[in-house]
């Protein structure tokens, strides 16, 4: 790293926290890079349920093992994500010995199985937990999301889920996490589903504000205006996955082999104006998570668009800070 690069994280100290989304083989190629800018580290993958238990008793922990002893020789908070997801999730979990279905009983016996092995064995160690991530429908009238989850467990599994996360471990803070969350439609849902969890007792302590956004949206209006309704729950709000995409979603171009630079330009703008709505917002919000660490590792490479490149963080291929880096320090002070 170049130390004559000031740290992302040490600006926003006292604010709240900064922190990237990794893999091991990230840590490898970049960690002294990431331990210098950030303070917090999500498993970007590594910790799914089909990642640690591919199979019913056979559990993999070596990557989400060292992503955890990287966070904590470096002294960085670490999140934990996911538990209860429609992908990623194996298919042994819905199925029975014969073939056919898991009972109700089944398919909870194995998330509790799950949850006490995984969130047992970092106990201490992770201080937040994704418990339940993207349970809610998009779209028009429909509330919760068709999926195995909800089609085994019936509407009460988040719940479940919750009250079994906070007994494997209780002193994590356990949220719910979901995108296209500043929607004014879906968060509406959003709202209603975790004050639902809330009024019925389910330990849930923040929402998870993904933040896959893009140049020209959402408006900065209405994210203000969803921090603003999950905060009026009464819990702590995590942005969790945050990228800015050079493309709107609907926008299929494939011709660009670099930014350019009106691209540049309006990224720029644009997390300075997120940024400092985050500062505004410091009393509600406690960590900021970007969804990779650089540009050298984004999903948004081949998403949506087959073959095509984005540029969507602060840091460029090279690991050099973009115009952004130095807005965002700005807006820290």
């Amino acid at each position: 790293m170049d130390t004559a690069i000031p740290s992302l994280h040490e600006a926003y100290a006292g604010l709240f926290r900064i922190g990237a989304a990794v893999s091991t083989d990230t840590l490898r190629r970049e960690g002294p890079f990431i331990a210098g800018q950030y303070n917090s580290l999500t498993a970007e993958n590594q910790m799914k349920f089909e990642e640690i238990q591919p199979e019913e008793g056979r559990y993999a922990f070596e990557a989400a093992d060292a992503i955890v002893e990287f966070a904590q020789r470096g002294g960085m908070a670490m999140r934990g994500h996911t538990l209860v997801w429609h992908n990623q999730t194996p298919d042994w979990v819905f199925r029975a010995a014969d073939g056919g279905d898991a009972s109700r009983e089944e398919v909870l016996r194995r998330l509790e199985d799950h949850a006490h092995a995984v969130m047992g064995r970092y106990r201490g160690r992770i201080g937040a937990w994704d418990v339940v991530n993207e349970a809610v429908e998009d779209e028009g009238d429909g509330y919760l999301r068709p999926t195995k989850w909800l089609e085994r467990i019936g509407e009460d599994y988040l719940e479940r889920a919750f009250r079994i996360a906070h007994e494997a471990d209780p002193d994590a803070r356990l949220f719910y996490n979901d995108y296209n969350e500043t929607d004014p439609v879906k968060r509406v849902k959003i709202h209603r589903l975790v004050r639902s969890l809330l009024e019925a007792g389910a330990p849930v302590h923040g929402i998870g504000m993904q933040g896959h956004w893009n140049l020209y949206g959402p408006p900065i209006d209405e994210i203000k205006e969803a921090i603003e309704l999950y905060a009026s729950l009464g819990v702590r709000l995590h942005i969790t996955e945050l990228d800015v995409s050079a493309f709107r979603f609907e926008d299929r171009r494939t011709d660009l082999l670099r930014p350019t630079p009106e691209m540049e330009e309006r990224l720029t703008e644009r997390y300075e104006e997120i940024f400092k709505l985050f500062r505004e917002y410091r009393s509600a919000i406690d960590s900021v998570t970007f969804w990779g660490a650089a540009d050298t590792r984004t999903w948004l490479d081949g998403f949506p668009v087959r073959g095509r490149l984005n540029w969507p963080l602060p840091f460029d291929r090279k690991l050099r800070p973009k115009p952004a880096f130095w807005r965002m320090l700005e807006a820290a002070r």
